[in-house]
């Protein structure tokens, strides 16, 4: 069964009705809301649930210890919550085992990334009645102004409209990352009255945390000059290597998708506009430039390659940085040359 993102917060109570949830999409920080909704209306006329955290990796690879988690009793709650962390079509036998048997005191809730609509994992949860499926899309700009005024309310945080637009900026139309933003801050203003634009520029754009997104657009772009700026300083800090290829994957996936439905259109700006969740409208250039430098078959031939990296960054510790710095140099190289 589907229900929208913004409806689960008005049915909280009706929850507790279902015992398994899937939460897809690019949006963390709404997944990690939906997952509070969920745990309150589960939890409600009872003592709190044992709360269990699994990645899929980990059930792949013991699987009696999975299924050890869902059907021993626990001793301090006659309720488990367990979420499933990155979670493939790899895992559906496995959720369907538990779903045929439907153990009533048992919840799964389960995180995934952007998933087709051939998806197997998708098509179980959407079909099924005693299952819920939730689109995570990417939060809009009004979404997070929204979710900015009542944070900042809320830690007694002043900013002006423009300290406000920068934040929502840095965020990546995520909302979670818009909170370690604003908690910064609220650690910073422990100190000081008053805070200025440029008191917020420091705190978010320090030297060498450039904004993952700038990193990973510049080299689908093949902007050489502005990728090896960045490079140059990234190389010498700490670089979180797994999450970068996280979101490299995210965006190559949103341009899989667009590009299977490109050739509809016959104006590409008409239909970069109608995209949903909406581009923000500084990134529609770039968009539209990837658009046209990376074939469908480039982009496919990434993905797999972003696995193979990922794995190899993880058996190789003392090499993974260049590893890393390589792998992002080629995709830049062969994305100038296409352009």
């Amino acid at each position: 069964m589907i229900i929208k993102s913004y409806e689960v917060q008005k049915n909280k109570s009706n929850l507790s009705k279902y015992n398994f949830f899937l939460l897809y999409g690019e949006n963390l920080g709404l997944k990690k809301d939906i997952r509070k909704f969920i745990k309150t209306g589960i939890e409600q006329g009872s003592n709190n649930a044992e709360i269990l955290f699994l990645y899929e990796d980990e059930i792949l690879d013991d699987e009696e210890n999975y299924y050890n988690l869902i059907y021993t009793g626990s001793l301090f709650s006659n309720k488990k919550i367990i979420t499933i962390y990155e979670a493939t079509d790899k895992i559906i036998k496995k959720i369907s085992d538990i779903y045929d048997k439907y153990p009533e005191n048992v919840f799964l809730i389960i995180f995934s990334g952007i998933l087709e609509k051939r998806s197997k994992l998708r098509n179980f949860f959407e079909a099924n009645k005693k299952a819920i499926c939730i689109p995570c899309y990417l939060d809009s700009e009004k979404d997070l102004e929204v979710i900015a005024q009542l944070e900042l309310k809320k830690n007694n945080i002043m900013l002006s409209q423009e300290a406000i637009n920068l934040l929502i900026e840095k965020s990546n139309s995520d909302r979670n990352n818009l909170r370690n933003e604003i908690g910064k801050i609220h650690s910073y203003s422990l100190n000081k009255k008053k805070l200025e634009l440029t008191d917020i520029i420091s705190l978010i754009n320090f030297s060498g945390d450039y904004k993952s997104d700038i990193f990973i657009n510049e080299c689908l772009c093949g902007n050489i000059t502005q990728y090896k700026k960045i490079i140059s300083e990234l190389y010498v800090n700490t670089v979180n290597q797994i999450l970068l290829l996280r979101i490299l994957s995210n965006k190559i996936q949103r341009l899989i998708k667009i590009k299977a439905k490109e050739n509809k259109s016959n104006n590409v700006d008409n239909f970069i506009n109608a995209i949903k969740p909406t581009v923000f409208w500084k990134e529609k250039p770039l968009l539209k430039k990837q658009l046209s430098i990376w074939s469908l078959n480039n982009l496919k031939k990434i993905i797999d390659e972003i696995n193979n990296i990922e794995l190899l960054c993880k058996k190789n510790p003392q090499i993974s940085k260049v590893i890393f710095f390589n792998f992002f140099s080629k995709i830049c190289k062969k994305a100038n040359n296409f352009s």
